[in-house]
């Protein structure tokens, strides 16, 4: 059983799950959950090899890089089965543990085409968690997500097959940028993880998946890719530069956004940089901090599109300007927003605090100032619009009337799960430490980086309650904010659109005249048969065509 590839089962389960009643098929999928986290302990090493056309293909490698990955896979996929024990419809639950499963699988690829296998399988399973909404929106945001998440296992193949002719192997290991083969899988990363002018897919998809489908996007695929990239390409100095772009551009966007699930996309987007950025160092103490901060930014980044998602199934919206006042009638969804926003925030005693940390270290070892002031201003950043936009606009700010019940009990305790692992890794980062890839000596609980995380957060509150108070904070008004995905979403159709009208013109006409053609081709023949040439007459049309037809007959048969 441990030496199955973790995932596999999940993903043979949920072939099962459609045809079970409600409730046994909830505990259907936790069981296979279960069974596929057994798979972790394994053990360090190769345990599944096949051989297909004389290579090597592994399909369950384990080691101090996969583990730490797999143990958050599988509490995530354990969270959202919790979290969508009410919703009835087949479609959501299969889709969902199908992509946790390929998502998980995919962290124990020893190879290049295992792992494309499996990075396609994350893309065509979690599409379904978009098309779930079943609105005009959500089937457009679907094509579009599933475009930009093929062309990305498009090149990862491209890369893989041409990285294999470059070094004669295709195993998934360190790689160094120099090669048409490496930078295809690097941009096929770089897709997947939503770098800089390639993360238009996120914004646009997310918000339009279902509120359980928007809790499961945000716990796998831009994870994968970041486990990816440590793997791969770790100590790539161009991450840190792309890392700290990363960081910073998404602070504005999600100010002036009204849609909080939005904002919650672009929040993804910085909390990734960070991630890049300690990626890109390379160190031990950095790629520690990489990994911490993964595993707490599904935790708090779930908590809160899990707070959203449960105002939202009560009230029908996240826009921020048809919320305020719900601390009355949802207040365990607030406190639990709240623990999400403080997560985020690095608020001493949770779980950011102690993964942040870590980072903010290995640049500060690595005397990269520029890049850590960077940091430091994105976290202000995110603590402005995560930490404190989404649980004011949310549950405070003005009064809407809406006096909604509180969120469903499998909704509270999936978000009271989530709680409190995010307390608990703040609580007890030793302990949370040990799981990490490589040992780590550090107590992140000194005086100095405490006085400086609340000085950081007192600065972002004042801020914020200035901008407010004196009428300079953007109003919310109710819009949808384009970014790089403007040039698919709006240039690209005014670009293609007069091609693909010329396109269609000449391949209408095309039709009509093989149409035309093949009815009179059909008459012809009809009449030939019909009017036989018999005696010796001259020769007219049909005789002419009919020799004609024999001679071409021959003339084929004599080809072939």
């Amino acid at each position: 059983m441990t030496n199955i590839t973790p995932g596999l089962l999940m993903i043979v389960a949920a072939a099962f799950v459609p045809y079970l009643p409600h409730h046994i098929r909830q505990v259907f999928m936790l069981i296979a959950i279960g069974f596929s986290a057994v798979s972790l302990f394994a053990g360090e090493g190769v345990h599944w090899i096949i051989f297909v056309f004389g290579q090597e293909l592994i399909l369950h490698n384990a080691d101090n890089l996969t583990l730490p990955f797999g143990i958050i896979f599988h509490i995530a996929a354990t969270l959202n089965v919790i979290y969508g024990w009410h919703e009835r419809r087949p479609m959501e639950h299969t889709a969902g543990l199908a992509y946790a499963g390929a998502a998980i699988a995919a962290l124990h690829a020893g190879d290049l085409i295992t792992l494309f296998i499996w990075w396609e399988a994350t893309a065509i399973t979690s599409v379904f968690l978009i098309l779930a909404s079943g609105t005009q929106r959500a089937n457009n945001a679907a094509m579009r997500y599933l475009l930009v998440q093929v062309a990305s296992g498009v090149m990862l193949l491209a890369g893989a097959c041409l990285y294999w002719k470059e070094s004669g192997t295709i195993a998934f290991g360190a790689m160094e940028l120099g090669s048409t083969g490496t930078w295809l899988i690097f941009i096929a990363f770089g897709i997947k993880a939503a770098f800089p002018f390639l993360n238009g897919w996120l914004q646009d998809a997310y918000p339009e998946a279902t509120i359980i489908g928007t809790v499961m996007l945000s716990s796998f695929t831009t994870k994968l890719a970041i486990y990816a990239f440590a793997r791969g390409f770790a100590g790539t100095e161009y991450l840190i530069w792309i890392g700290a772009v990363m960081t910073a551009f998404p602070v504005f966007f999600a100010v002036i956004e009204n849609d909080l699930r939005r904002v919650l996309a672009y929040s993804l987007n910085n909390q990734l940089g960070f991630m890049i950025v300690a990626i890109g160092i390379g160190t031990e103490l950095a790629l520690n901090g990489a990994v911490a901060h993964a595993f707490a930014h599904i935790l708090y980044k779930a908590l809160l599109f899990m707070s959203i998602g449960s105002v939202m199934y009560r009230v029908g919206t996240a826009k921020a300007t048809e919320l305020g006042g719900l601390y009355k009638s949802m207040p365990l969804t607030m406190i639990f927003c709240i623990i999400g926003a403080m997560s985020i925030s690095a608020f001493p005693l949770f779980s950011g605090f102690t993964a942040k940390a870590v980072i903010m270290k290995a640049v500060g070892y690595e005397g990269l100032i520029y890049v850590y002031l960077v940091l430091l201003a994105a976290s202000a950043g995110v603590l402005h619009h995560s930490g404190i936009k989404i649980p004011y606009f949310t549950f405070f700010s003005h009064d809407s009337g809406l006096r909604p019940k509180e969120a469903p009990i499998n909704m509270i305790i999936a978000m009271a799960i989530a709680s409190v692992f995010c307390i608990g890794i703040g609580v007890m980062p030793t302990q949370f430490y040990q799981i990490l890839p490589y040992e780590l000596n550090y107590q992140p609980y000194d005086a100095s980086h405490i006085v400086g995380q609340f000085q950081l957060v007192i600065f972002a509150m004042l801020a914020f309650t200035f901008l407010m108070r004196f009428g300079f904070y953007p109003p919310e008004i109710s819009s949808t904010v384009l970014n790089s995905d403007w040039f698919y979403r709006k240039l690209a159709p005014r670009i293609g659109n007069p091609f693909l009208l010329i396109a269609n013109k000449i391949g209408v006409g095309a039709n009509a005249f093989l149409i035309k053609f093949t009815k009179q081709f059909i008459s012809r023949i009809s009449y030939i048969y019909q009017h036989p040439v018999t005696g010796p007459v001259t020769p007219g049309p049909a005789a002419i065509a009919l020799i004609t037809l024999l001679m071409c007959v021959l003339l084929l048969t004599n080809i072939f």
